[in-house]
C-alpha cells in the first residue's frame, strides 16, 4: 500500500511518432468535449432551478475530469514531441481549450449563484423561525412590548424539488 493511501501514479505515455501525437491530442480533445457536454447540461439544469437533475451526473463529471487532467499532464510531458509531430492538431486543441474554459467559467458562475441563493433562503428561513421563537421584551423607553410570543410550534417545510 502507498504511504499516503492513494492510488499509484498513472504512467504518462511517451509520444515518439506522428500517429501517437495525433492519438494523444484526439484523446484529450474527446474527453474535453464529453466533459463540456456534461457541464452544459449541469449548467442548464441549475439555471432552471433543477438542482437535483443538475448534479445527477456528478460521478461521470468526476471521472471525466480525472481523465482530462491526466490528459493535460500527458500533453505537458510531451510538449516538444507534440509541437514537432502534430503542430496543427495542437493549435486546434488550444482553440478548443479556450472555448472549454468559457464553458467552465459559465458553469462556475451558475454554481456560485445557486449556492448564494440557497444560502440566502436558508438564512432568511432561519431568521423567520428565530423571530417567532423569541419572546417579546421591553421596548424603547421602558414600555413593555406586549405579551411574550408563544414559541413557534409550526413545522419547517423544505422543498427538495429546487
Amino acid at each position: 500500500m502507498w504511504a499516503d493511501e492513494r492510488k499509484p501514479p498513472v504512467e504518462t505515455p511517451r509520444v515518439a511518432t506522428r500517429e501517437a501525437a495525433a492519438a494523444l491530442v484526439a484523446e484529450v480533445s474527446g474527453v474535453m468535449k464529453d466533459l463540456e457536454k456534461v457541464l452544459e447540461v449541469e449548467t442548464a439544469h441549475l439555471r432552471a432551478g433543477r438542482i437535483r437533475d443538475g448534479l445527477a451526473q456528478e460521478e461521470r463529471k468526476s471521472a471525466l475530469t480525472s481523465r482530462y487532467l491526466q490528459g493535460l499532464e500527458a500533453l505537458k510531458a510531451n510538449a516538444v514531441a507534440l509541437a514537432r509531430f502534430a503542430p496543427d492538431a495542437l493549435e486546434r486543441l488550444k482553440a478548443e481549450h479556450a472555448a472549454f474554459s468559457r464553458v467552465i467559467e459559465t458553469n462556475q458562475i451558475v454554481l456560485a449563484t445557486a449556492r448564494a441563493v440557497s444560502e440566502g433562503l436558508v438564512r432568511s428561513l432561519s431568521s423567520e423561525l428565530d423571530r417567532g421563537a423569541r419572546p417579546a421584551g421591553y421596548g424603547p423607553g421602558g414600555a413593555g412590548g406586549g405579551r411574550p410570543a408563544a414559541p413557534a410550534g409550526g413545522s419547517l417545510v423544505l422543498s427538495r424539488s429546487l
